[in-house]
């Protein structure tokens, strides 16, 4: 049996994943899982999986859980050295599925046990891409993409030689405003921002994709994963979310990914890697789509895409803040301190006023550093958010 460990257990990419792993039980054993606030989905899943131990990422919620799951004989714990503790356990293939750059430091001790990381938390690559890819050579770890995006480059690779690839072409929904009027943008509410027009997601995400700050963190870790110079990734608008990823070559061809919006694919070619097994997704009807549509990802709707290749550009810690000031200008929209269009502008600020301090973006690249960047920006960006505040009132 397999050893597994999914991190991130009660988001839709946990729910996906042990809903492909809940159809072969007989062929893993779930050694752990994780969650944050919805303790009673994290009991009913361990109570379904059977794990070792089941971890909230809020120390609060400890009592909740352990009530939850009494008479189980299932071990209850929670908070960060929690989560820690439980990516040391011994696991064959772990899914880090928990958002944002709290998914790091289980990824990379993961990694460290000699583990398959199935990634899709994308902040790791991210703010850290050097040392996960340096943790997986050292341990006889694997890092396998689950972003549906990254999974889709990784297949149309797969026997290719990478030095024959001229671009890559990275496809976006567009997010809820793809078809708003750009002056509109700035009065854009979080209610609004977080009503996806393709698919169910989790708040943050989902607003992230209509600022199109998620495609920014994708062609940064395209970067990380596969060694793309930064002037060969490329991002299109693809309303129908069916074709996911392009990869062309030096003879002219493009290779496409397409496939229906279903996570379960990216997961289950990670799940299965390096086999390719059946799985319980849709069959798509070409004749049924009729068509496909492409438009132009331009960086005035979308200028997160302009900053992410800046700090392709800048390399070194760059992508360390920008994910921590894109997390807190985030924060700062859904507080209603700022609006839809100025988080790209918080960001922006947050990156220009590190860059100028000698010793920080290019500092040796740690943990240590990383984890300091990642604190250093998120402060930068609560005083960008106080002086715009400031100045609007």
């Amino acid at each position: 049996m397999r050893r597994i460990s999914v991190f991130g257990a009660t988001g839709s990419i946990g729910q996906s994943t042990l809903d492909l792993i809940g159809r072969a039980p007989d062929s893993y054993h779930v050694v752990a899982l994780t969650g944050g606030r919805n303790i009673a989905l994290l009991a009913e899943q361990a109570r379904q999986h059977r794990p070792e131990i089941a971890v909230t990422a809020d120390p609060d919620r400890l009592t909740d859980l352990r009530d939850a799951l009494a008479g189980s004989g299932i071990e209850a714990a929670a908070g960060e050295g929690a989560l820690i503790e439980a990516a040391t356990r011994p696991a064959d293939w772990v899914m880090s599925a928990i958002v944002g750059a709290a998914g790091l430091a289980p990824g990379l001790r993961a990694l460290e046990q000699g583990a398959t990381l199935a990634l899709a938390n994308k902040e790791s690559m991210v703010a850290a891409g050097k040392l996960m890819l340096q943790k997986a050579s050292k341990h006889g770890g694997r890092i396998l993409p689950v972003d549906s995006e990254h999974s889709a480059v990784f297949q149309a690779l797969i026997g290719e030689n990478i030095a024959s690839v001229e671009r890559v072409i990275i496809t976006a929904s567009g997010g809820a405003f793809r078809d708003w009027p750009l002056e509109k943008l700035a009065a854009a509410t979080p209610e609004q921002a977080a009503t996806h027009p393709n698919w169910d997601m989790g708040q943050r995400i989902t607003i992230d994709s209509a600022s199109m700050f998620n495609k920014a963190l994708e062609l940064i870790e395209t970067r990380e994963f596969f060694g793309i110079s930064p002037e060969n990734i490329e991002t299109v608008v693809h309303p129908e979310s069916l074709i996911h990823a392009l990869v062309g070559y030096n003879d002219g061809a493009l290779m496409a990914h397409v496939g229906p919006p279903d996570m379960r694919h990216a997961i289950g070619f990670a799940l299965h890697w390096p086999e390719r097994r059946s799985l319980p997704v849709e069959r798509l009807d070409l004749t049924a789509i009729g068509s496909l549509s492409f438009r132009v990802a331009c960086d005035q709707r979308y200028p997160a895409l302009r900053l992410a290749r800046e700090v392709m550009r800048e390399g070194g810690l760059s992508g360390a803040v920008f994910n921590a000031a894109k997390e807190q200008a985030l924060d700062g929209f859904l507080a209603r301190q700022i609006g839809f269009m100025d988080m790209a502008g918080i960001v922006e600020d947050v990156l220009s006023e590190i860059s100028a301090r000698p010793g920080h973006i290019h500092a040796e690249f740690t943990l240590d550093n990383v984890n300091r960047l990642d604190h250093l920006a998120r402060d930068t960006a609560r005083g960008a958010i106080k002086r715009l505040m400031d100045r609007k009132n």
